[in-house]
């Protein structure tokens, strides 16, 4: 007689056969607006009986895999109503989701995920912000800027007003990948960095990785700015903008063939320059853009997508000096389902950064710039609930013109001279797994390999003992190389080859289903340098590739955290500590000379950086008051050692702050929703004083003063900060359809701090002292907008 006991384990053994033999399927789809048919990214679908979830890609696509049986799906996402379905699943089945958005949500300033994939998934150091957060916030001439928000989020820092570009954990404003549609934009900022190239009304999404990078992302050392502009609605003919005191633009998306096919066009233009023409200023400033995008969904596994963007900047000064440069970038993508588990998207991608000068009063014109032609081709595989792979590969050819000099005309003296321009190729490969361990343990790891070639034609200086850099040990001090010959490399002759293997890795252990600890390790190869001597960004900067003399840059970075939500989600604590390491970081030669240098080699040495520090980022999510505040305790320092024991380096081969370190970084951002009519908002942020280098004496040499500096980055200026206030009046909120207006009033700088741009020193005519003079460029600024939609 068989005994109860065995019984129960034949059972249980059974069972557990049945479970793992049971057959699986895939449930799949297409996740989007029901207003508009635009894709959304990052939507949750959970089946909570499983523990099972999927987020959708930059293209909308979701994919799962159960086991066969009915399953309750919910589907999630923020500033829309949730959606929850019965399947019954005995075949992979397409199921699409329009949502619904939900009014009451858009009052709301959320930009977190939910639970699950917030605490749960292996990621960290990422922040993703809503265009609807961005458009509440207060900025400087009241225009909405994605650049200036980024800058409230922990980590992140800038080198103070005016100033273009930013900076994520220590970095260089030259080491983050900021993309548009996959195309790299090599200047983010008009007007010398007043504001973004990015117009809001044509962004769907937005995400800032400081860390834990995945393989598919590389060519930068610090962080990745991936922003995807709308597809535009197939279903009805839609038009926004907005009309600012400096600035006004324009949206116009609908479809082409109704739910198959869309359009849709923008853009922007300043017009402060134009008032100046009613008085005796000859002066202007101005910028213009344009965003296009164009897609077609030919059938269920095929997609095609048209995007494209132009921007310009004018800076003129009577007539006599003009500066134009921008980007443009066009980018055409062919999605592909080859099934319910293997998606792919194929790029062909072209970038150009251009930059123009033209000195009038001379007879000077110098023109340069650099192209870059992409091709991409990502595969995501979704190989069962547990496992994902995220694979492909990608290839890049640069055109980099250092300067074209031409003559104005034929009495300026000036001779047509063209400096060497440069080539190189980027193939690289990657693979990289999203990997389920448990119900409390996920992973994702992946290994990129990067190449990178110098290619000619070009002429290559030579040399003694190949150093371009000599050191006068009279004197104590480095001077430029003088080459013994050249070399010439014909077209497409190899002149330097590189290769990098760049591991990525990141977990996430789950200690209950709302809190986490995290840690990730990544390394980032940049074979592109930006060449500048200034703390942030100019249109003058020169990029320049790796080669014989300048060494791709390798950055290490490991960080770990811990993850909350609490109050049923209503708040969240994210607390993040990281480390950096970035390998041949180049740093210059006292008097260095960078405008039209066709030796740059001669001006460069090549040292190393290191940062480390502290975030916490506290998110109030929901309410009528809501918003976060940020702090990061940081140091960015950099060394550039001697190369021999008789060198001295800079700043005698010790440590010194890089010129992006800022010991303090503290940021409050928040909304308040008083009524459906009027919603509040408010900014504050305060930082350490950029590190500078200032005199320390002077002496005379034949009746002329000359001064003398200390260490470099030695000194600091004052400390920044301001508060910004905001308010948006809705008059018809109730109003859905037609013409739909809203006010938006701010004051940038409420207390009128006079921050420190830069401190100059001079001898005061008066007492023949010298004197610091600081340099300011915003008091206050009150400003005014009308944005309306139909």
């Amino acid at each position: 007689m068989i005994s109860k006991k065995t019984i129960i384990l034949l059972t249980v053994l059974l069972s557990a056969i049945s479970s793992f033999s049971q057959e699986k399927f895939t449930l799949s789809g297409i996740i989007t607006d029901a207003a508009s048919n635009e894709t959304l990214i990052g939507v949750n679908v959970t089946v909570a009986s499983l523990n099972a979830n999927a987020t959708t890609n930059e293209y909308g696509f979701y994919s799962i895999t159960l086991p066969n049986g009915d399953y309750k799906v919910a589907v999630s996402y923020i500033g829309f109503q949730s959606v929850e379905t019965t399947i019954s699943l005995s075949k992979n089945t397409k199921l699409n989701f329009s949502l619904n958005e939900s009014g009451e949500e858009l009052q709301e300033v959320i930009i977190t995920e939910k639970t699950t994939t917030n605490t749960r998934k292996a990621e960290m150091s990422v922040n993703k912000l809503s265009i609807a957060t961005i458009k509440k916030m207060p900025v400087v001439l009241g225009e909405v800027d994605v650049l200036k928000s980024i800058l409230l989020l922990p980590g992140v820092t800038n080198a103070g007003e005016g100033a273009s570009g930013f900076n994520v954990r220590g970095g260089g404003a030259d080491q983050n990948l900021i993309l548009l549609d996959e195309a790299t934009i090599f200047n983010s900022s008009h007007v010398f960095g007043f504001f973004s190239v990015f117009n809001p009304d044509a962004i769907k999404d937005l995400k800032l990785y400081k860390g834990g990078i995945p393989s598919r992302f590389g060519g930068r050392a610090s962080s990745v700015l991936d922003i995807y502009q709308k597809d535009g609605n197939s279903k009805d003919f839609h038009m926004n903008g907005g009309i600012g005191l400096i600035s006004s633009r324009i949206l116009a998306e609908g479809p082409i063939v109704k739910d198959k096919g869309s359009f849709l066009i923008g853009g922007r233009a300043s017009y402060a320059h134009l008032f100046l023409k009613l008085t005796d200023n000859k002066n202007s400033a101005y910028f213009y853009d344009l965003n296009t995008k164009l897609n077609y969904k030919v059938d269920n596994n095929n997609s095609l997508f048209l995007s494209g963007y132009f921007g310009r900047d004018v800076f003129n000064l009577d007539g006599s000096f003009t500066n134009i440069y921008g980007n443009s970038t066009l980018n055409v993508r062919w999605n592909h389902l080859f099934s319910e588990k293997l998606f792919s998207n194929l790029s062909l991608i072209y970038s150009d950064y251009y930059y123009g000068l033209v000195l009038d009063f001379v007879g000077f014109k110098y023109d340069s710039g650099i192209k870059n032609y992409n091709i991409k081709y990502d595969f995501k595989n979704y190989i069962s609930d547990k496992i994902k792979l995220n694979y492909g590969v990608n290839s890049i050819y640069y055109d980099f013109n250092p300067g074209t000099i031409n003559p104005t005309n034929s009495d300026s003296g000036i001779n047509f001279r063209q400096l060497d321009q440069k080539y190189a190729f980027e193939p690289s490969v990657y693979l990289e797994a999203e990997h389920k361990i448990s119900d409390k343990l996920s992973l994702m790891y992946g290994l990129r390999y990067s190449m990178f070639y110098r290619l000619g034609a070009s002429t290559v200086n030579l040399y003694e003992n190949n150093q371009a850099v000599t050191f006068n040990e009279e004197l104590k001090i480095y001077e430029k190389g003088i080459p013994i010959g050249t070399e010439y490399f014909g077209s497409n002759k190899m002149i330097a080859s590189f290769g990098n293997f760049e591991p990525r890795f990141a977990a996430s252990y789950s200690l209950d289903e709302n809190q986490s600890i995290k840690a990730s390790f990544n390394r980032m190869t940049q074979y592109l340098q930006l060449v500048s001597n200034t703390s942030s960004p100019t249109p003058l900067d020169v990029w320049t590739p790796s080669d014989k003399f300048i060494k791709p840059q390798i950055a290490d970075q490991v960080a770990v955290g811990y993850f909350r939500n609490f109050h049923n989600d209503d708040y969240s604590l994210e607390v993040e500590s990281f480390y950096k390491e970035v390998k041949n970081r180049i740093d210059y030669i006292d008097g260095a000379d960078l405008i039209a240098n066709e030796a740059l080699e001669q001006v460069i040495l090549n040292g190393q950086l290191r940062a480390y520090g502290l975030e916490v980022l506290l998110r109030k999510n929901t309410g009528k008051l809501n918003g976060w505040i940020s702090y990061t305790l940081s140091r960015s320092e950099q060394q550039t050692p001697g190369r021999t024991p008789i060198e001295t380096g800079i700043n005698n081969g010790n440590w010194y702050r890089s010129a992006y370190d800022k010991l303090h970084n503290i940021a409050v951002t928040s909304a308040y929703n008083l009524n459906k009519k009027w919603a509040f908002g408010a900014n504050f942020t305060l930082q350490t004083g950029q590190p500078v280098t200032f005199p320390n004496g002077q002496y005379q040499y034949q009746d002329i003063i000359v001064p003398s500096y200390g260490l470099r980055n030695d000194s600091k200026l004052p400390t920044y900060h301001h508060l910004d206030i905001s308010a948006t009046y809705t008059p018809k909120p109730e109003k859905k359809k037609g013409w739909q207006a809203e006010w938006v009033f701010s004051i940038y700088n409420v207390y009128d701090r006079q921050n420190a741009a830069s401190i100059n020193f001079r001898q005061n005519e008066t007492s023949g002292n010298n004197e610091a003079v600081r340099f300011s460029i915003f008091g206050v600024v009150p400003a005014v907008s009308y944005n309306f939609k139909f």
